[in-house]
């Protein structure tokens, strides 16, 4: 599903990825945790296409089969919207408008139609419990409900990866949990495959994988047994 090899990454003369290899499976959990500094926020946008690595001789990008450092921008672009979903620390949601219309903004970028980009969204937002919240801009939905807008604008166009930057770190304890929760829910019902950087041990120790990032590269994994 991701396979990364060799990934560098220098800020000026900061070298923050140090030759990263790394292969996640399709319909995997994986979390990555580190210090602050470690790398794994850069790691994760460049899995992402958000940003790219340094250029190094057999440094290797590929997602769902596609060699990603090949692309032009104009491509990338395009996967990114179609293949990859997101979800921060903030929610990220534009405050004029809707949940519903918060949810549907992806889908309408790709150019699929009105009316079942509409259907979807509302199925989403049921699915996660806001069908009250359809026509609720984010001033006026907790922390919780807002985060869970977000989830459902990343899934609305059915994504093969999501990618989570520290999901629950704006949450209370109750809503983090409830959101954990939803990820391995999802992952069981819809085959998505999940790569989350966060802080929280509970989240991180859920994962199937968690990876440790020491100094720029990947030190050691843990790996959940199965019950």
């Amino acid at each position: 599903m991701i396979k990364v090899k060799n990934i560098h990454k220098y800020f000026d003369k900061l070298h923050v990825l140090k030759g990263v290899n790394l292969h996640i499976k399709k319909g995997e959990v994986v979390s990555i945790v580190g210090a602050s500094g470690a790398g794994k926020t850069t790691l994760l946008q460049i899995m992402g296409t958000l940003d790219k690595p340094t250029a190094e001789k057999e440094t290797e990008l590929f997602i769902n089969g596609e060699n990603l450092l090949k692309m032009s921008d104009k491509a990338i672009s395009k996967f990114r919207n179609l293949k990859l979903g997101f979800i921060f620390q903030f929610h990220q949601l534009l405050p004029e408008f809707t949940a519903l219309e918060n949810v549907c903004i992806p889908a309408f970028i790709a150019g699929k139609d009105k009316k079942e980009i509409e259907e979807e969204a509302k199925r989403l937002l049921d699915y996660l419990g806001l069908s009250h919240r359809y026509d609720h801009k984010p001033g006026e939905l907790s922390g919780g409900e807002q985060q869970r807008v977000a989830v459902a604008r990343a899934l609305i166009n059915k994504p093969a990866v999501i990618f989570a930057d520290e999901p629950s770190g704006n949450l209370d304890t109750h809503s983090a949990e409830n959101l954990h929760q939803l990820f391995f829910k999802l992952r069981d019902e819809f085959g998505q495959t999940f790569v989350i950087v966060t802080h929280n041990e509970e989240l991180a120790n859920m994962a199937d994988r968690k990876l440790i990032m020491v100094d720029g590269n990947i030190r050691n994994e843990v790996i959940r047994p199965l019950h």
